[in-house]
């Protein structure tokens, strides 16, 4: 079993910038896909950034060039550093993670449904 937990959330003005980090229960890179995902009230829940089991980054299109994920393996955390944050991006922010390999398959996904272990959330709320 994994065990995430997410840190970081606040409210900030449009243009602001925060920080979230995920505490992870296994080593980052020991063979895990993981992730932030968020979800705003009313909408699905949608992929933010996620890196696979090198820490090869990929981001939805709505946060490239002002999103950055990034893990410390020495610390097993997965961080996300959001800069020039838009009243768009408020929601809830949740880090999942799944194994990287499953029934001979390996692979990242970017759906939020394919993967397993999920923290509670940190609320990021930004103020226009």
């Amino acid at each position: 079993q994994v065990q995430l937990v997410e840190s970081g959330g606040g409210s900030v003005q449009t243009g602001g910038s925060l920080r979230l980090s995920c505490a992870a229960s296994v080593n980052t890179n020991s063979g895990f896909c993981m992730g932030w995902f968020r979800q705003a009230p009313g909408k699905e829940r949608e992929e933010v950034a996620l890196v696979d089991n090198i820490a090869s980054p990929t981001y939805a299109d709505s946060v490239k060039g002002r999103f950055t994920i990034s893990t410390d393996n020495a610390k097993n955390t997965l961080d996300l550093q959001m800069n020039n944050l838009k009243p768009e991006d408020t929601a809830m922010y949740l880090c999942a993670a799944r194994r990287y390999c499953r029934r001979g398959y390996c692979y990242c996904p970017r759906s939020y449904r394919d993967y397993d272990y999920w923290g509670q959330g940190t609320q990021v709320t930004v103020a226009s």
